[in-house]
């Protein structure tokens, strides 16, 4: 290969690198053989992505799943949580990090929940239900991570919302954006969710806003996130 020739790959590496966190050889190979995947409802569309992709994206990875693992856990122990109930717990990745005693990983996608199932077989303190076989169950914490600006239809976001703080006993930990934005894509539409919560929530109050150690950056896509921490706790 000429000098040319390297000079001209390494510095397209270098932009593929700068903008989307991935070297050029990966990236293509990524656009290229990316699936298109038709967009129905959001249940539709993760159960999809799963089957086609396989993951649950940048944010389970890497160091922001770092990120909210060490903040998670921490709370956990320091607020002595014997149970968690997670609704949009994805492929798992996330889980792999943490510190907890008792868990149940809720999910719209049978095919996630049937890979979670594989994965943490044997383990006996995790326990993974499918949407439609969630029955009511409490846990100490109730928790959603990456999930609420991905819920793009309003009948399914006041759901979960109703549903996330009825599960809880005593706190709701929620890692999302919290702004009005026009809808980005399909997927993606950013709520100001937490009027919602003033508005329709009257039991549970508002702790503490924890920023992301890692703000959303156009340059590190892959690596930086436009959510935050939020934590409620149910009134005495």
């Amino acid at each position: 290969m000429g000098f040319a020739n390297r000079y001209l790959i390494d510095g397209f590496n270098m932009l593929a690198r700068l903008i989307f966190n991935t070297p050029l050889e990966g990236f293509l190979r990524k656009v290229l053989n990316k699936p298109k995947i038709e967009f129905t409802n959001s249940s539709e569309y993760w159960d999809l992505r799963y089957q086609k992709e396989g993951d649950s994206g940048a944010g389970s990875y890497g160091r922001l799943a770092e990120f909210k693992a060490e903040i998670i856990n921490q709370f956990v122990k320091e607020h002595q949580i014997d149970s968690l109930i997670e609704f949009g717990c994805g492929d798992g990745a996330q889980l792999e990090l943490a510190e907890y005693t008792n868990y149940i990983g809720v999910d719209v996608s049978k095919t996630i929940i049937a890979t979670c199932k594989e994965k943490f077989a044997g383990d006996e303190t995790k326990r993974f239900v499918h949407t439609d076989e969630y029955n009511h169950e409490q846990a100490d914490l109730s928790m959603s991570l990456d999930v609420i600006y991905h819920l793009v239809e309003d009948p399914i976001f006041e759901g979960y919302m109703r549903n996330l703080f009825a599960a809880a006993k005593h706190y709701v930990i929620i890692y999302s954006s919290d702004k009005e934005e026009t809808q980005i894509n399909e997927h993606v539409r950013h709520r100001k969710f937490t009027q919602w919560l003033e508005r329709n929530i009257k039991d549970f109050e508002f702790v503490e806003k924890i920023p992301n150690k890692y703000p959303y950056s156009e340059l590190n896509r892959n690596q930086t996130s436009f959510a935050d921490f939020y934590i409620y706790k149910r009134r005495a």
